[in-house]
């Protein structure tokens, strides 16, 4: 359907084709009008179907309705290069589904570089509390006798295997154990009196 100017009085309808051929500028203007109409005709007949096709794949509205604007501005610049145009709106589902991925990229790297968020912050409370039972604990292995006490210290804070502890107490394996039961029984005894 050629854009046809308004019926003047007296006048014959004239194409906007015919006009610009008599003035000798065809080319550029001709193809401009062309892609005005056609993409004029393509987004309201399909605006909405290709939205909804960004947002199932970006799944955000807004951003989904950014791609499809996005597609339409870049099919009207290229309309010249379009050798089809009668497979416009496939370019335009195409254009919609490759501008919907890089989104995705574009989100994925985001995310990946995001600053990490502090963790949260323990609360005053938490913080005396925690330090009353470390106190508590301090003071009840000091009341422990001297071997339960290193036996506790480098198994339970040094992290120390048996053989490795009985190697840095000079003391078998079974003194080991020994001393690391009497001193979790002792211990225990006393942070029960303390609470």
């Amino acid at each position: 359907m050629p854009f046809r100017k308004p019926n003047d009085e007296g006048t014959r309808p004239t194409d906007v084709t015919e006009t610009l051929v008599a003035r000798g500028t065809a080319g550029a203007v001709a193809v401009a009008w062309d892609a005005d109409q056609a993409v004029t005709a393509l987004y309201s007949a399909n605006y909405r179907s290709l939205v909804r096709l960004a947002a199932m794949l970006v799944r955000d509205a807004g951003t989904a309705e950014e791609v499809v604007q996005d597609a339409f501005v870049a099919m009207h610049g290229g309309w010249r290069r379009l050798r089809d145009p009668d497979k416009a709106l496939s370019y335009l589902r195409q254009s919609v589904v490759n501008r919907s991925r890089s989104v995705l990229r574009h989100r994925a790297v985001v995310e990946k570089y995001a600053p990490k968020g502090l963790p949260d912050a323990p609360s005053a409370e938490a913080g005396a509390i925690g330090e009353l039972e470390r106190s508590a604990v301090v003071d009840a292995l000091s009341r422990l006798p001297t071997r339960q006490r290193e036996a506790l210290v480098l198994r339970y804070y040094a992290d120390l295997s048996e053989a490795e502890i009985a190697g840095a107490m000079g003391i078998s394996r079974g003194a080991v154990k020994s001393h690391t039961a009497r001193g979790m029984t002792a211990l225990r005894n006393v942070l029960e009196q303390f609470s």
